[in-house]
């Protein structure tokens, strides 16, 4: 742990060499709204980490934004919210489930669990609201205001589960935005069409109503069914409406309504894409083979459907002195998904099978029927005014979730073989508060602290269960159950210092936890696992400056962390069972720097980096390998047992490096009212493995990709053509790893022209 500390201590030097890096780049796609009158500098950026409008360059928390129009192309040509991964240093976000359940990782701190119960250490937060369960973190991006990625421990004014971060999401409020639509057209009969209107209804109620419509045509060939244009489709909606009163000068409510609905088909998995001992993607017809985005030889059935709704209001009452504020919130979902696991056709058992060799058939089907979470928040804040303030409040939590998983026997079947259920009942509430204090010479210190109570109650079972005796597990499981729960304190405390007028430094210390969780997905086993609260002490530094006379904004952090009781999740393996384990301790180190200039008018760049080191100190932690035949670097703990030491590993979807970088070019044109402009951006991660063990196939070596648009515009008008992905770069970026070397990839290039309209 020593000689890892002072590797830390080492980062300043390297983010220090970061910034020569990020000097010569194009720029990142971290761009923010600012509220500045002159556009040739980088003006002013407005967050609410801390539950405040408070300028980005003032506090002490490492926060990486994304708004106005890197925003609007990342989300885009129907992209979903994994777009926005490594749009922001140390943020990586990967599906297995594709646009139903992101998982986000944060300094290398995520989950790869697929269970659809799976905690996660990064929370996301949608108006104010946790959206805790993955179904719901999917919820589509659109009309927001701006995105913020707050790195470390945020326990003390967001509670649990965010040990490693939040990503926040601000939606545009009623009487903020403007009246727009966009409309878009590309490759595979892409569809995207984005909308709000909104405005005065009377001298005391204002209104918002947004959308969202995406569509794509299915545009991968099933060659063992002989179908075309057969996977990859969807049609998606999302809806949100806003109703803001304001009767007096000192109160308003917000009522919000939110609604989803996603008819697709299932993530496409591809068996045998890796090649054995090597992580090259193949073709169908083997090593040697070139690999075909657009092809998969698949005999199961495959398709996803996902329904939620919301329902919210928020109050304040200024007192003058203190505002109180009220968050209340109520999610519902559904979700049916049923998908090729073993990805190819037939198996070993049958006359024919391919592509390679599939042990035996594996078709799935998991159900949410039942998706309710309640959330309530009250909270008193001091307004601005004095060198002294503080937040205080009181929080609560209640969730209820089903899921029923069917296994089938082949995979037409209509009847599942077995079916397992889960019932799950989480509830929480917490009290915390926090104070700041600035002194005459500019010094501000703040400190806060949460009491968290976490209790939850789970039961699963395998009712029915018809497969052959000889796999065994099989055989009906009677309901088990099991109820984990614990009492748990974090805090921050955090100092930020001005150097000068344009330069402010900081420091950092913060306790964050996930609560306990519990899994039992019993269609494969026969036993619930839990893992214990895991805790994270964090300690980070950092400078924010203004540069330029105003033309360029450079920050900078390092940070190292440790947990303790870290939560794993070992997915698959040989056995094809989600155990959960908790390994005595990870430490992780790195930086952060984002720059962003505006050097003279009509230019601006931006660019984004960020080291992340983890590592895994446990030597008593073991997973088991795979059931593919891959190639395992890690010590097996006994010759022969399939089971490997992870000690020392890094975490799995933890790049070591990101980077991301955008340029954007406008010219106006004479004697008109508008502008030709050139924008593009790029996100660079380097090698990740998929799994707690490192192995050789089950891993991607690095993945680039970028964007482009061109385009007219006017205060009103907006025509641009566009392209994402615009080298087709294909990397793998998941995998499963019981049945073959099967491999899940990236978005293919994307190439449109979108219109827009302001009003």
């Amino acid at each position: 742990m020593t000689t890892r500390f002072s590797r830390y201590l080492s980062t300043a030097a390297s983010a220090a060499i970061a910034t020569t890096f990020l000097a010569a780049a194009p720029a990142a796609a971290q761009d923010a709204d600012t509220t500045a009158e002159d556009q040739s500098g980088v003006g002013t950026i407005i967050v609410t980490a801390q539950r405040r409008e408070e300028n980005l360059q003032e506090i002490p928390v490492s926060v990486g934004t994304l708004g106005g129009e890197a925003l609007q192309v990342a989300t885009g040509a129907g992209a979903d919210i994994r777009a926005l991964s490594g749009r922001v240093p140390s943020l990586n976000i990967e599906s297995s489930f594709g646009r139903t359940f992101p998982r986000f990782y944060i300094r290398g701190l995520g989950n790869t669990d697929f269970d659809l119960n799976a905690s996660q250490p990064v929370s996301l937060v949608y108006d104010d609201v946790v959206l805790e369960n993955p179904v719901l973190k999917g919820f589509p991006v659109f009309d927001l205001d701006r995105v913020e990625v707050l790195r470390g421990p945020q326990g003390t004014l967001f509670g649990r589960n965010t040990p490693a971060g939040i990503v926040k999401f601000d939606t545009v409020k009623p009487g903020r935005g403007e009246n727009y639509v966009r409309a878009s057209y590309a490759r595979f009969n892409t569809i995207n069409l984005e909308g709000a209107v909104g405005g005065d209804l009377s001298d005391v109620a204002s209104v918002r109503l947004s959308g969202l419509y995406q569509s794509r045509s299915d545009y991968v060939d099933n060659l063992d069914t002989a179908q075309k244009d057969d996977l990859e489709g969807f049609d998606e909606i999302a809806l949100r409406a806003q109703i803001q009163l304001e009767p007096t000068d000192d109160f308003s409510l917000r009522l919000i309504g939110q609604y989803r609905d996603l008819d697709g088909t299932a993530r496409v998995f591809r068996a045998n894409a890796f090649a054995t001992g090597s992580n090259d993607l193949i073709g169908l017809d083997g090593p040697g083979s070139k690999f075909e985005r657009d092809e998969v030889r698949a005999d199961g059935i495959n398709f996803q459907d996902l329904t939620s709704y919301n329902l919210g209001a928020v109050w304040e009452y200024d007192l003058g002195a203190a505002t109180i504020t009220s968050v209340t919130s109520y999610w519902n979902a559904e979700l049916e998904s049923r998908g090729d696991i073993d990805g190819g056709f037939g198996n070993q058992f049958a006359p024919e099978m391919g592509p390679g060799f599939i042990p035996f058939s594996a078709q799935s089907q998991d159900n949410v029927p039942s998706l309710d979470q309640y959330t309530q928040e009250i909270r008193v804040a001091s307004n601005d005014g004095g060198p002294f303030g503080y937040q205080a409040g009181f929080f609560y939590f209640n969730e209820k979730l089903d899921i029923e998983s069917f296994d089938f026997g082949s995979p037409t079947d209509l009847t599942p073989a077995a079916v397992a259920l889960q019932r799950q009942v989480s509830e929480a509430w917490a009290l915390f508060g926090s104070v700041f204090y600035e002194f005459d010479n500019g010094l501000r210190l703040q400190g806060g602290i949460r009491y968290n109570d976490d209790k939850r109650d789970f039961a699963a079972s395998r009712p029915i269960d018809t497969r052959p005796g000889f796999l065994g597990f099989g055989g009906p499981v009677p309901v088990q159950t099991t109820s984990v729960d614990d009492e748990v304190i974090t805090w921050d405390l955090a100092a930020t210092m001005p150097a000068s007028d344009d330069v402010n430094v900081y420091a950092r210390v913060a306790r964050g936890y996930r609560a306990p969780s519990v899994q039992g997905r019993l269609a494969f086993g026969r036993d619930l696992s839990v893992a214990d609260s895991e805790t994270t002490m964090s300690y980070e530094a950092g400078v924010k400056t203004i540069l330029a006379d105003g033309m360029v904004r450079l920050n900078i952090g390092g940070f190292y962390y440790t947990t303790e009781d870290l939560q794993l999740t070992a997915v698959g393996g040989a056995n094809n069972f989600t155990t959960l384990l908790n390994a005595d301790e990870v430490e992780g180190y790195g930086f952060e720097a984002e720059l962003q200039a505006r050097p003279m008018e009509g230019v601006e760049f931006a660019g984004g980096l960020s080291y992340n080191d983890t590592q895994i100190n446990d030597t008593n932690a073991f997973v088991a390998g795979c059931g593919a035949p891959c190639t395992v670097l890690d010590p097996e703990r006994t010759p022969g047992s399939n089971i490997f030491s992870i000690d020392g590993n890094s975490l799995p979807q933890a790049p070591k490096w990101t980077a991301n970088w955008s340029l954007g070019l406008t010219e106006d044109i004479p004697g008109t009212n508008g502008e030709i402009y050139l924008f593009t951006d790029w996100a660079y991660r380097s090698k990740v493995q998929f799994f707690l063990y490192e192995s050789v196939e089950f891993s991607d070596d690095s993945m680039l990709e970028g964007g482009l648009r061109i385009g007219y515009r006017t205060d009103r008008y907006d025509f641009a053509f566009f392209g994402r992905n615009i080298t087709n770069d294909v990397s793998a970026v998941s995998g499963i790893d019981f049945n073959n070397l099967t491999a899940m990839v990236n978005e293919p290039r994307i190439w449109g022209a979108e219109v827009g309209i302001t009003f």
